[in-house]
Parts: structure tokens; C-alpha cells; sequence
């Protein structure tokens, strides 16, 4: 796997924007961190982070017509807010160009930007380091969330949700928020008795 993971970082390094770069490398470091706090295996932690943004370098327009072309599944939110189509083209990427052939990892990658209900461990670790890493600029609420992560992951993927849907509804950008964001907020909002 360490093979692995430095030819897909020294490719990372060549195809994302050098700041893209930095934040992988980032998420990927967090994830591991994570992995090892909530009993993770820290390697595959730290592949997933690698891999979350690996279709980023591509332009919105691209990701749509990639998704069509190779029959994966576009929702209505996904044709107005293109970006979002990264990580389903992230998560084909995984099996089908970088062959690692761990479900969860392609996973993952699909839902590091929405979240989902009731994610698997290493889904709810990727969603996190993604949100949390050390490169990421500092927005409202931030710190509550980095406070948070280490004493429950759960209670730290809600406030993430739910600090998203509060950054889009400001920003009048009800139209973009994904409907995957309002059920994994929903979700871990029951599950942690808000």
C-alpha cells in the first residue's frame, strides 16, 4: 500500500492546483490522526484522504459530461451545482483508474462533500478531515467543530452539517444546498438528541 500511496500522492502532485495539493495532503494526515483515535486502520484512513479530491483538477462542465458518459447516477441538485460532481467522479476514480478495490474508500470519496445518514466510521472520518484540516481558513465555527472531533464524531459531523446548511442559508444559497446535507444533518441531529 505505501507504493500505492506514493505514486497517487507524486500524481496528485502533478495534476491539482498546488493549494488542492496542500489541502489533500491535509485531509489526509487529519484522517490518519482521526483513524487512530477512533480505532480506524490509520493506512486506509490516510488513502481515502489522498484520494477525496482527486477530480477536482476538472471543470464543472467536464464532471457532468464525464458522469454522462459514463452512466453514474446525476441528480437535479448535482446539474445546477456541477462542483458537487467531484466526489461521484472522485469515487469512480478509485475502483476504475486507481484500482483499489475497498468499496469504502470509493465511498468515502462520494460523500466527503454531503455526508450521508448513518455513514460508516471511515465515511464520517473523511467528511470530518476534509472540514477540519489544519489548511482549511478559518470560518465560523470552526474551532467548536476542531474541539469537538477528538470527544464525539457523531456529535462533530452534526455541528459540520449544520454549520454548512447556516453557511449556504446566509449566503442565500438555499437553492445549492444538496438535499444529502439536510438528511445527514437531520440524521445525526436525532441521533444526538438536538
Amino acid at each position: 500500500m505505501e507504493d500505492n500511496v506514493r505514486e497517487l500522492c507524486a500524481y496528485l502532485k502533478k495534476t491539482l492546483k498546488p493549494s488542492r495539493y496542500e489541502h489533500t495532503i491535509g485531509v489526509a494526515y487529519t484522517a490518519a490522526n482521526m483513524a487512530m483515535r477512533y480505532g480506524e486502520d490509520v493506512k486506509r484512513a490516510f488513502l481515502a484522504g489522498v484520494l477525496h479530491d482527486n477530480a477536482k483538477n476538472v471543470s464543472d462542465d467536464e464532471l457532468l459530461e464525464f458522469c454522462e458518459k459514463n452512466k453514474i447516477e446525476v441528480r437535479e441538485i448535482e446539474r445546477t451545482s456541477k462542483y458537487l460532481l467531484h466526489a461521484k467522479v472522485g469515487a469512480y476514480h478509485v475502483k476504475n483508474t486507481f484500482h483499489i478495490e475497498d468499496p469504502e474508500i470509493a465511498s468515502a470519496v462520494c460523500y466527503h462533500t454531503t455526508g450521508k445518514p448513518n455513514m460508516t466510521l471511515l465515511e464520517k472520518i473523511i467528511f470530518t478531515a476534509d472540514y477540519i484540516e489544519p489548511n482549511r481558513r478559518e470560518i465560523p465555527g470552526l474551532a467548536e467543530v476542531r474541539e469537538m472531533v477528538y470527544k464525539d464524531l457523531d456529535q462533530t459531523v452534526y455541528l459540520i452539517a449544520k454549520n454548512t446548511l447556516h453557511y449556504l442559508r446566509s449566503n442565500k444559497n438555499d437553492a445549492n444546498i444538496d438535499p444529502l446535507t439536510l438528511e445527514t444533518y437531520e440524521y445525526y441531529k436525532n441521533l444526538c438528541g438536538r
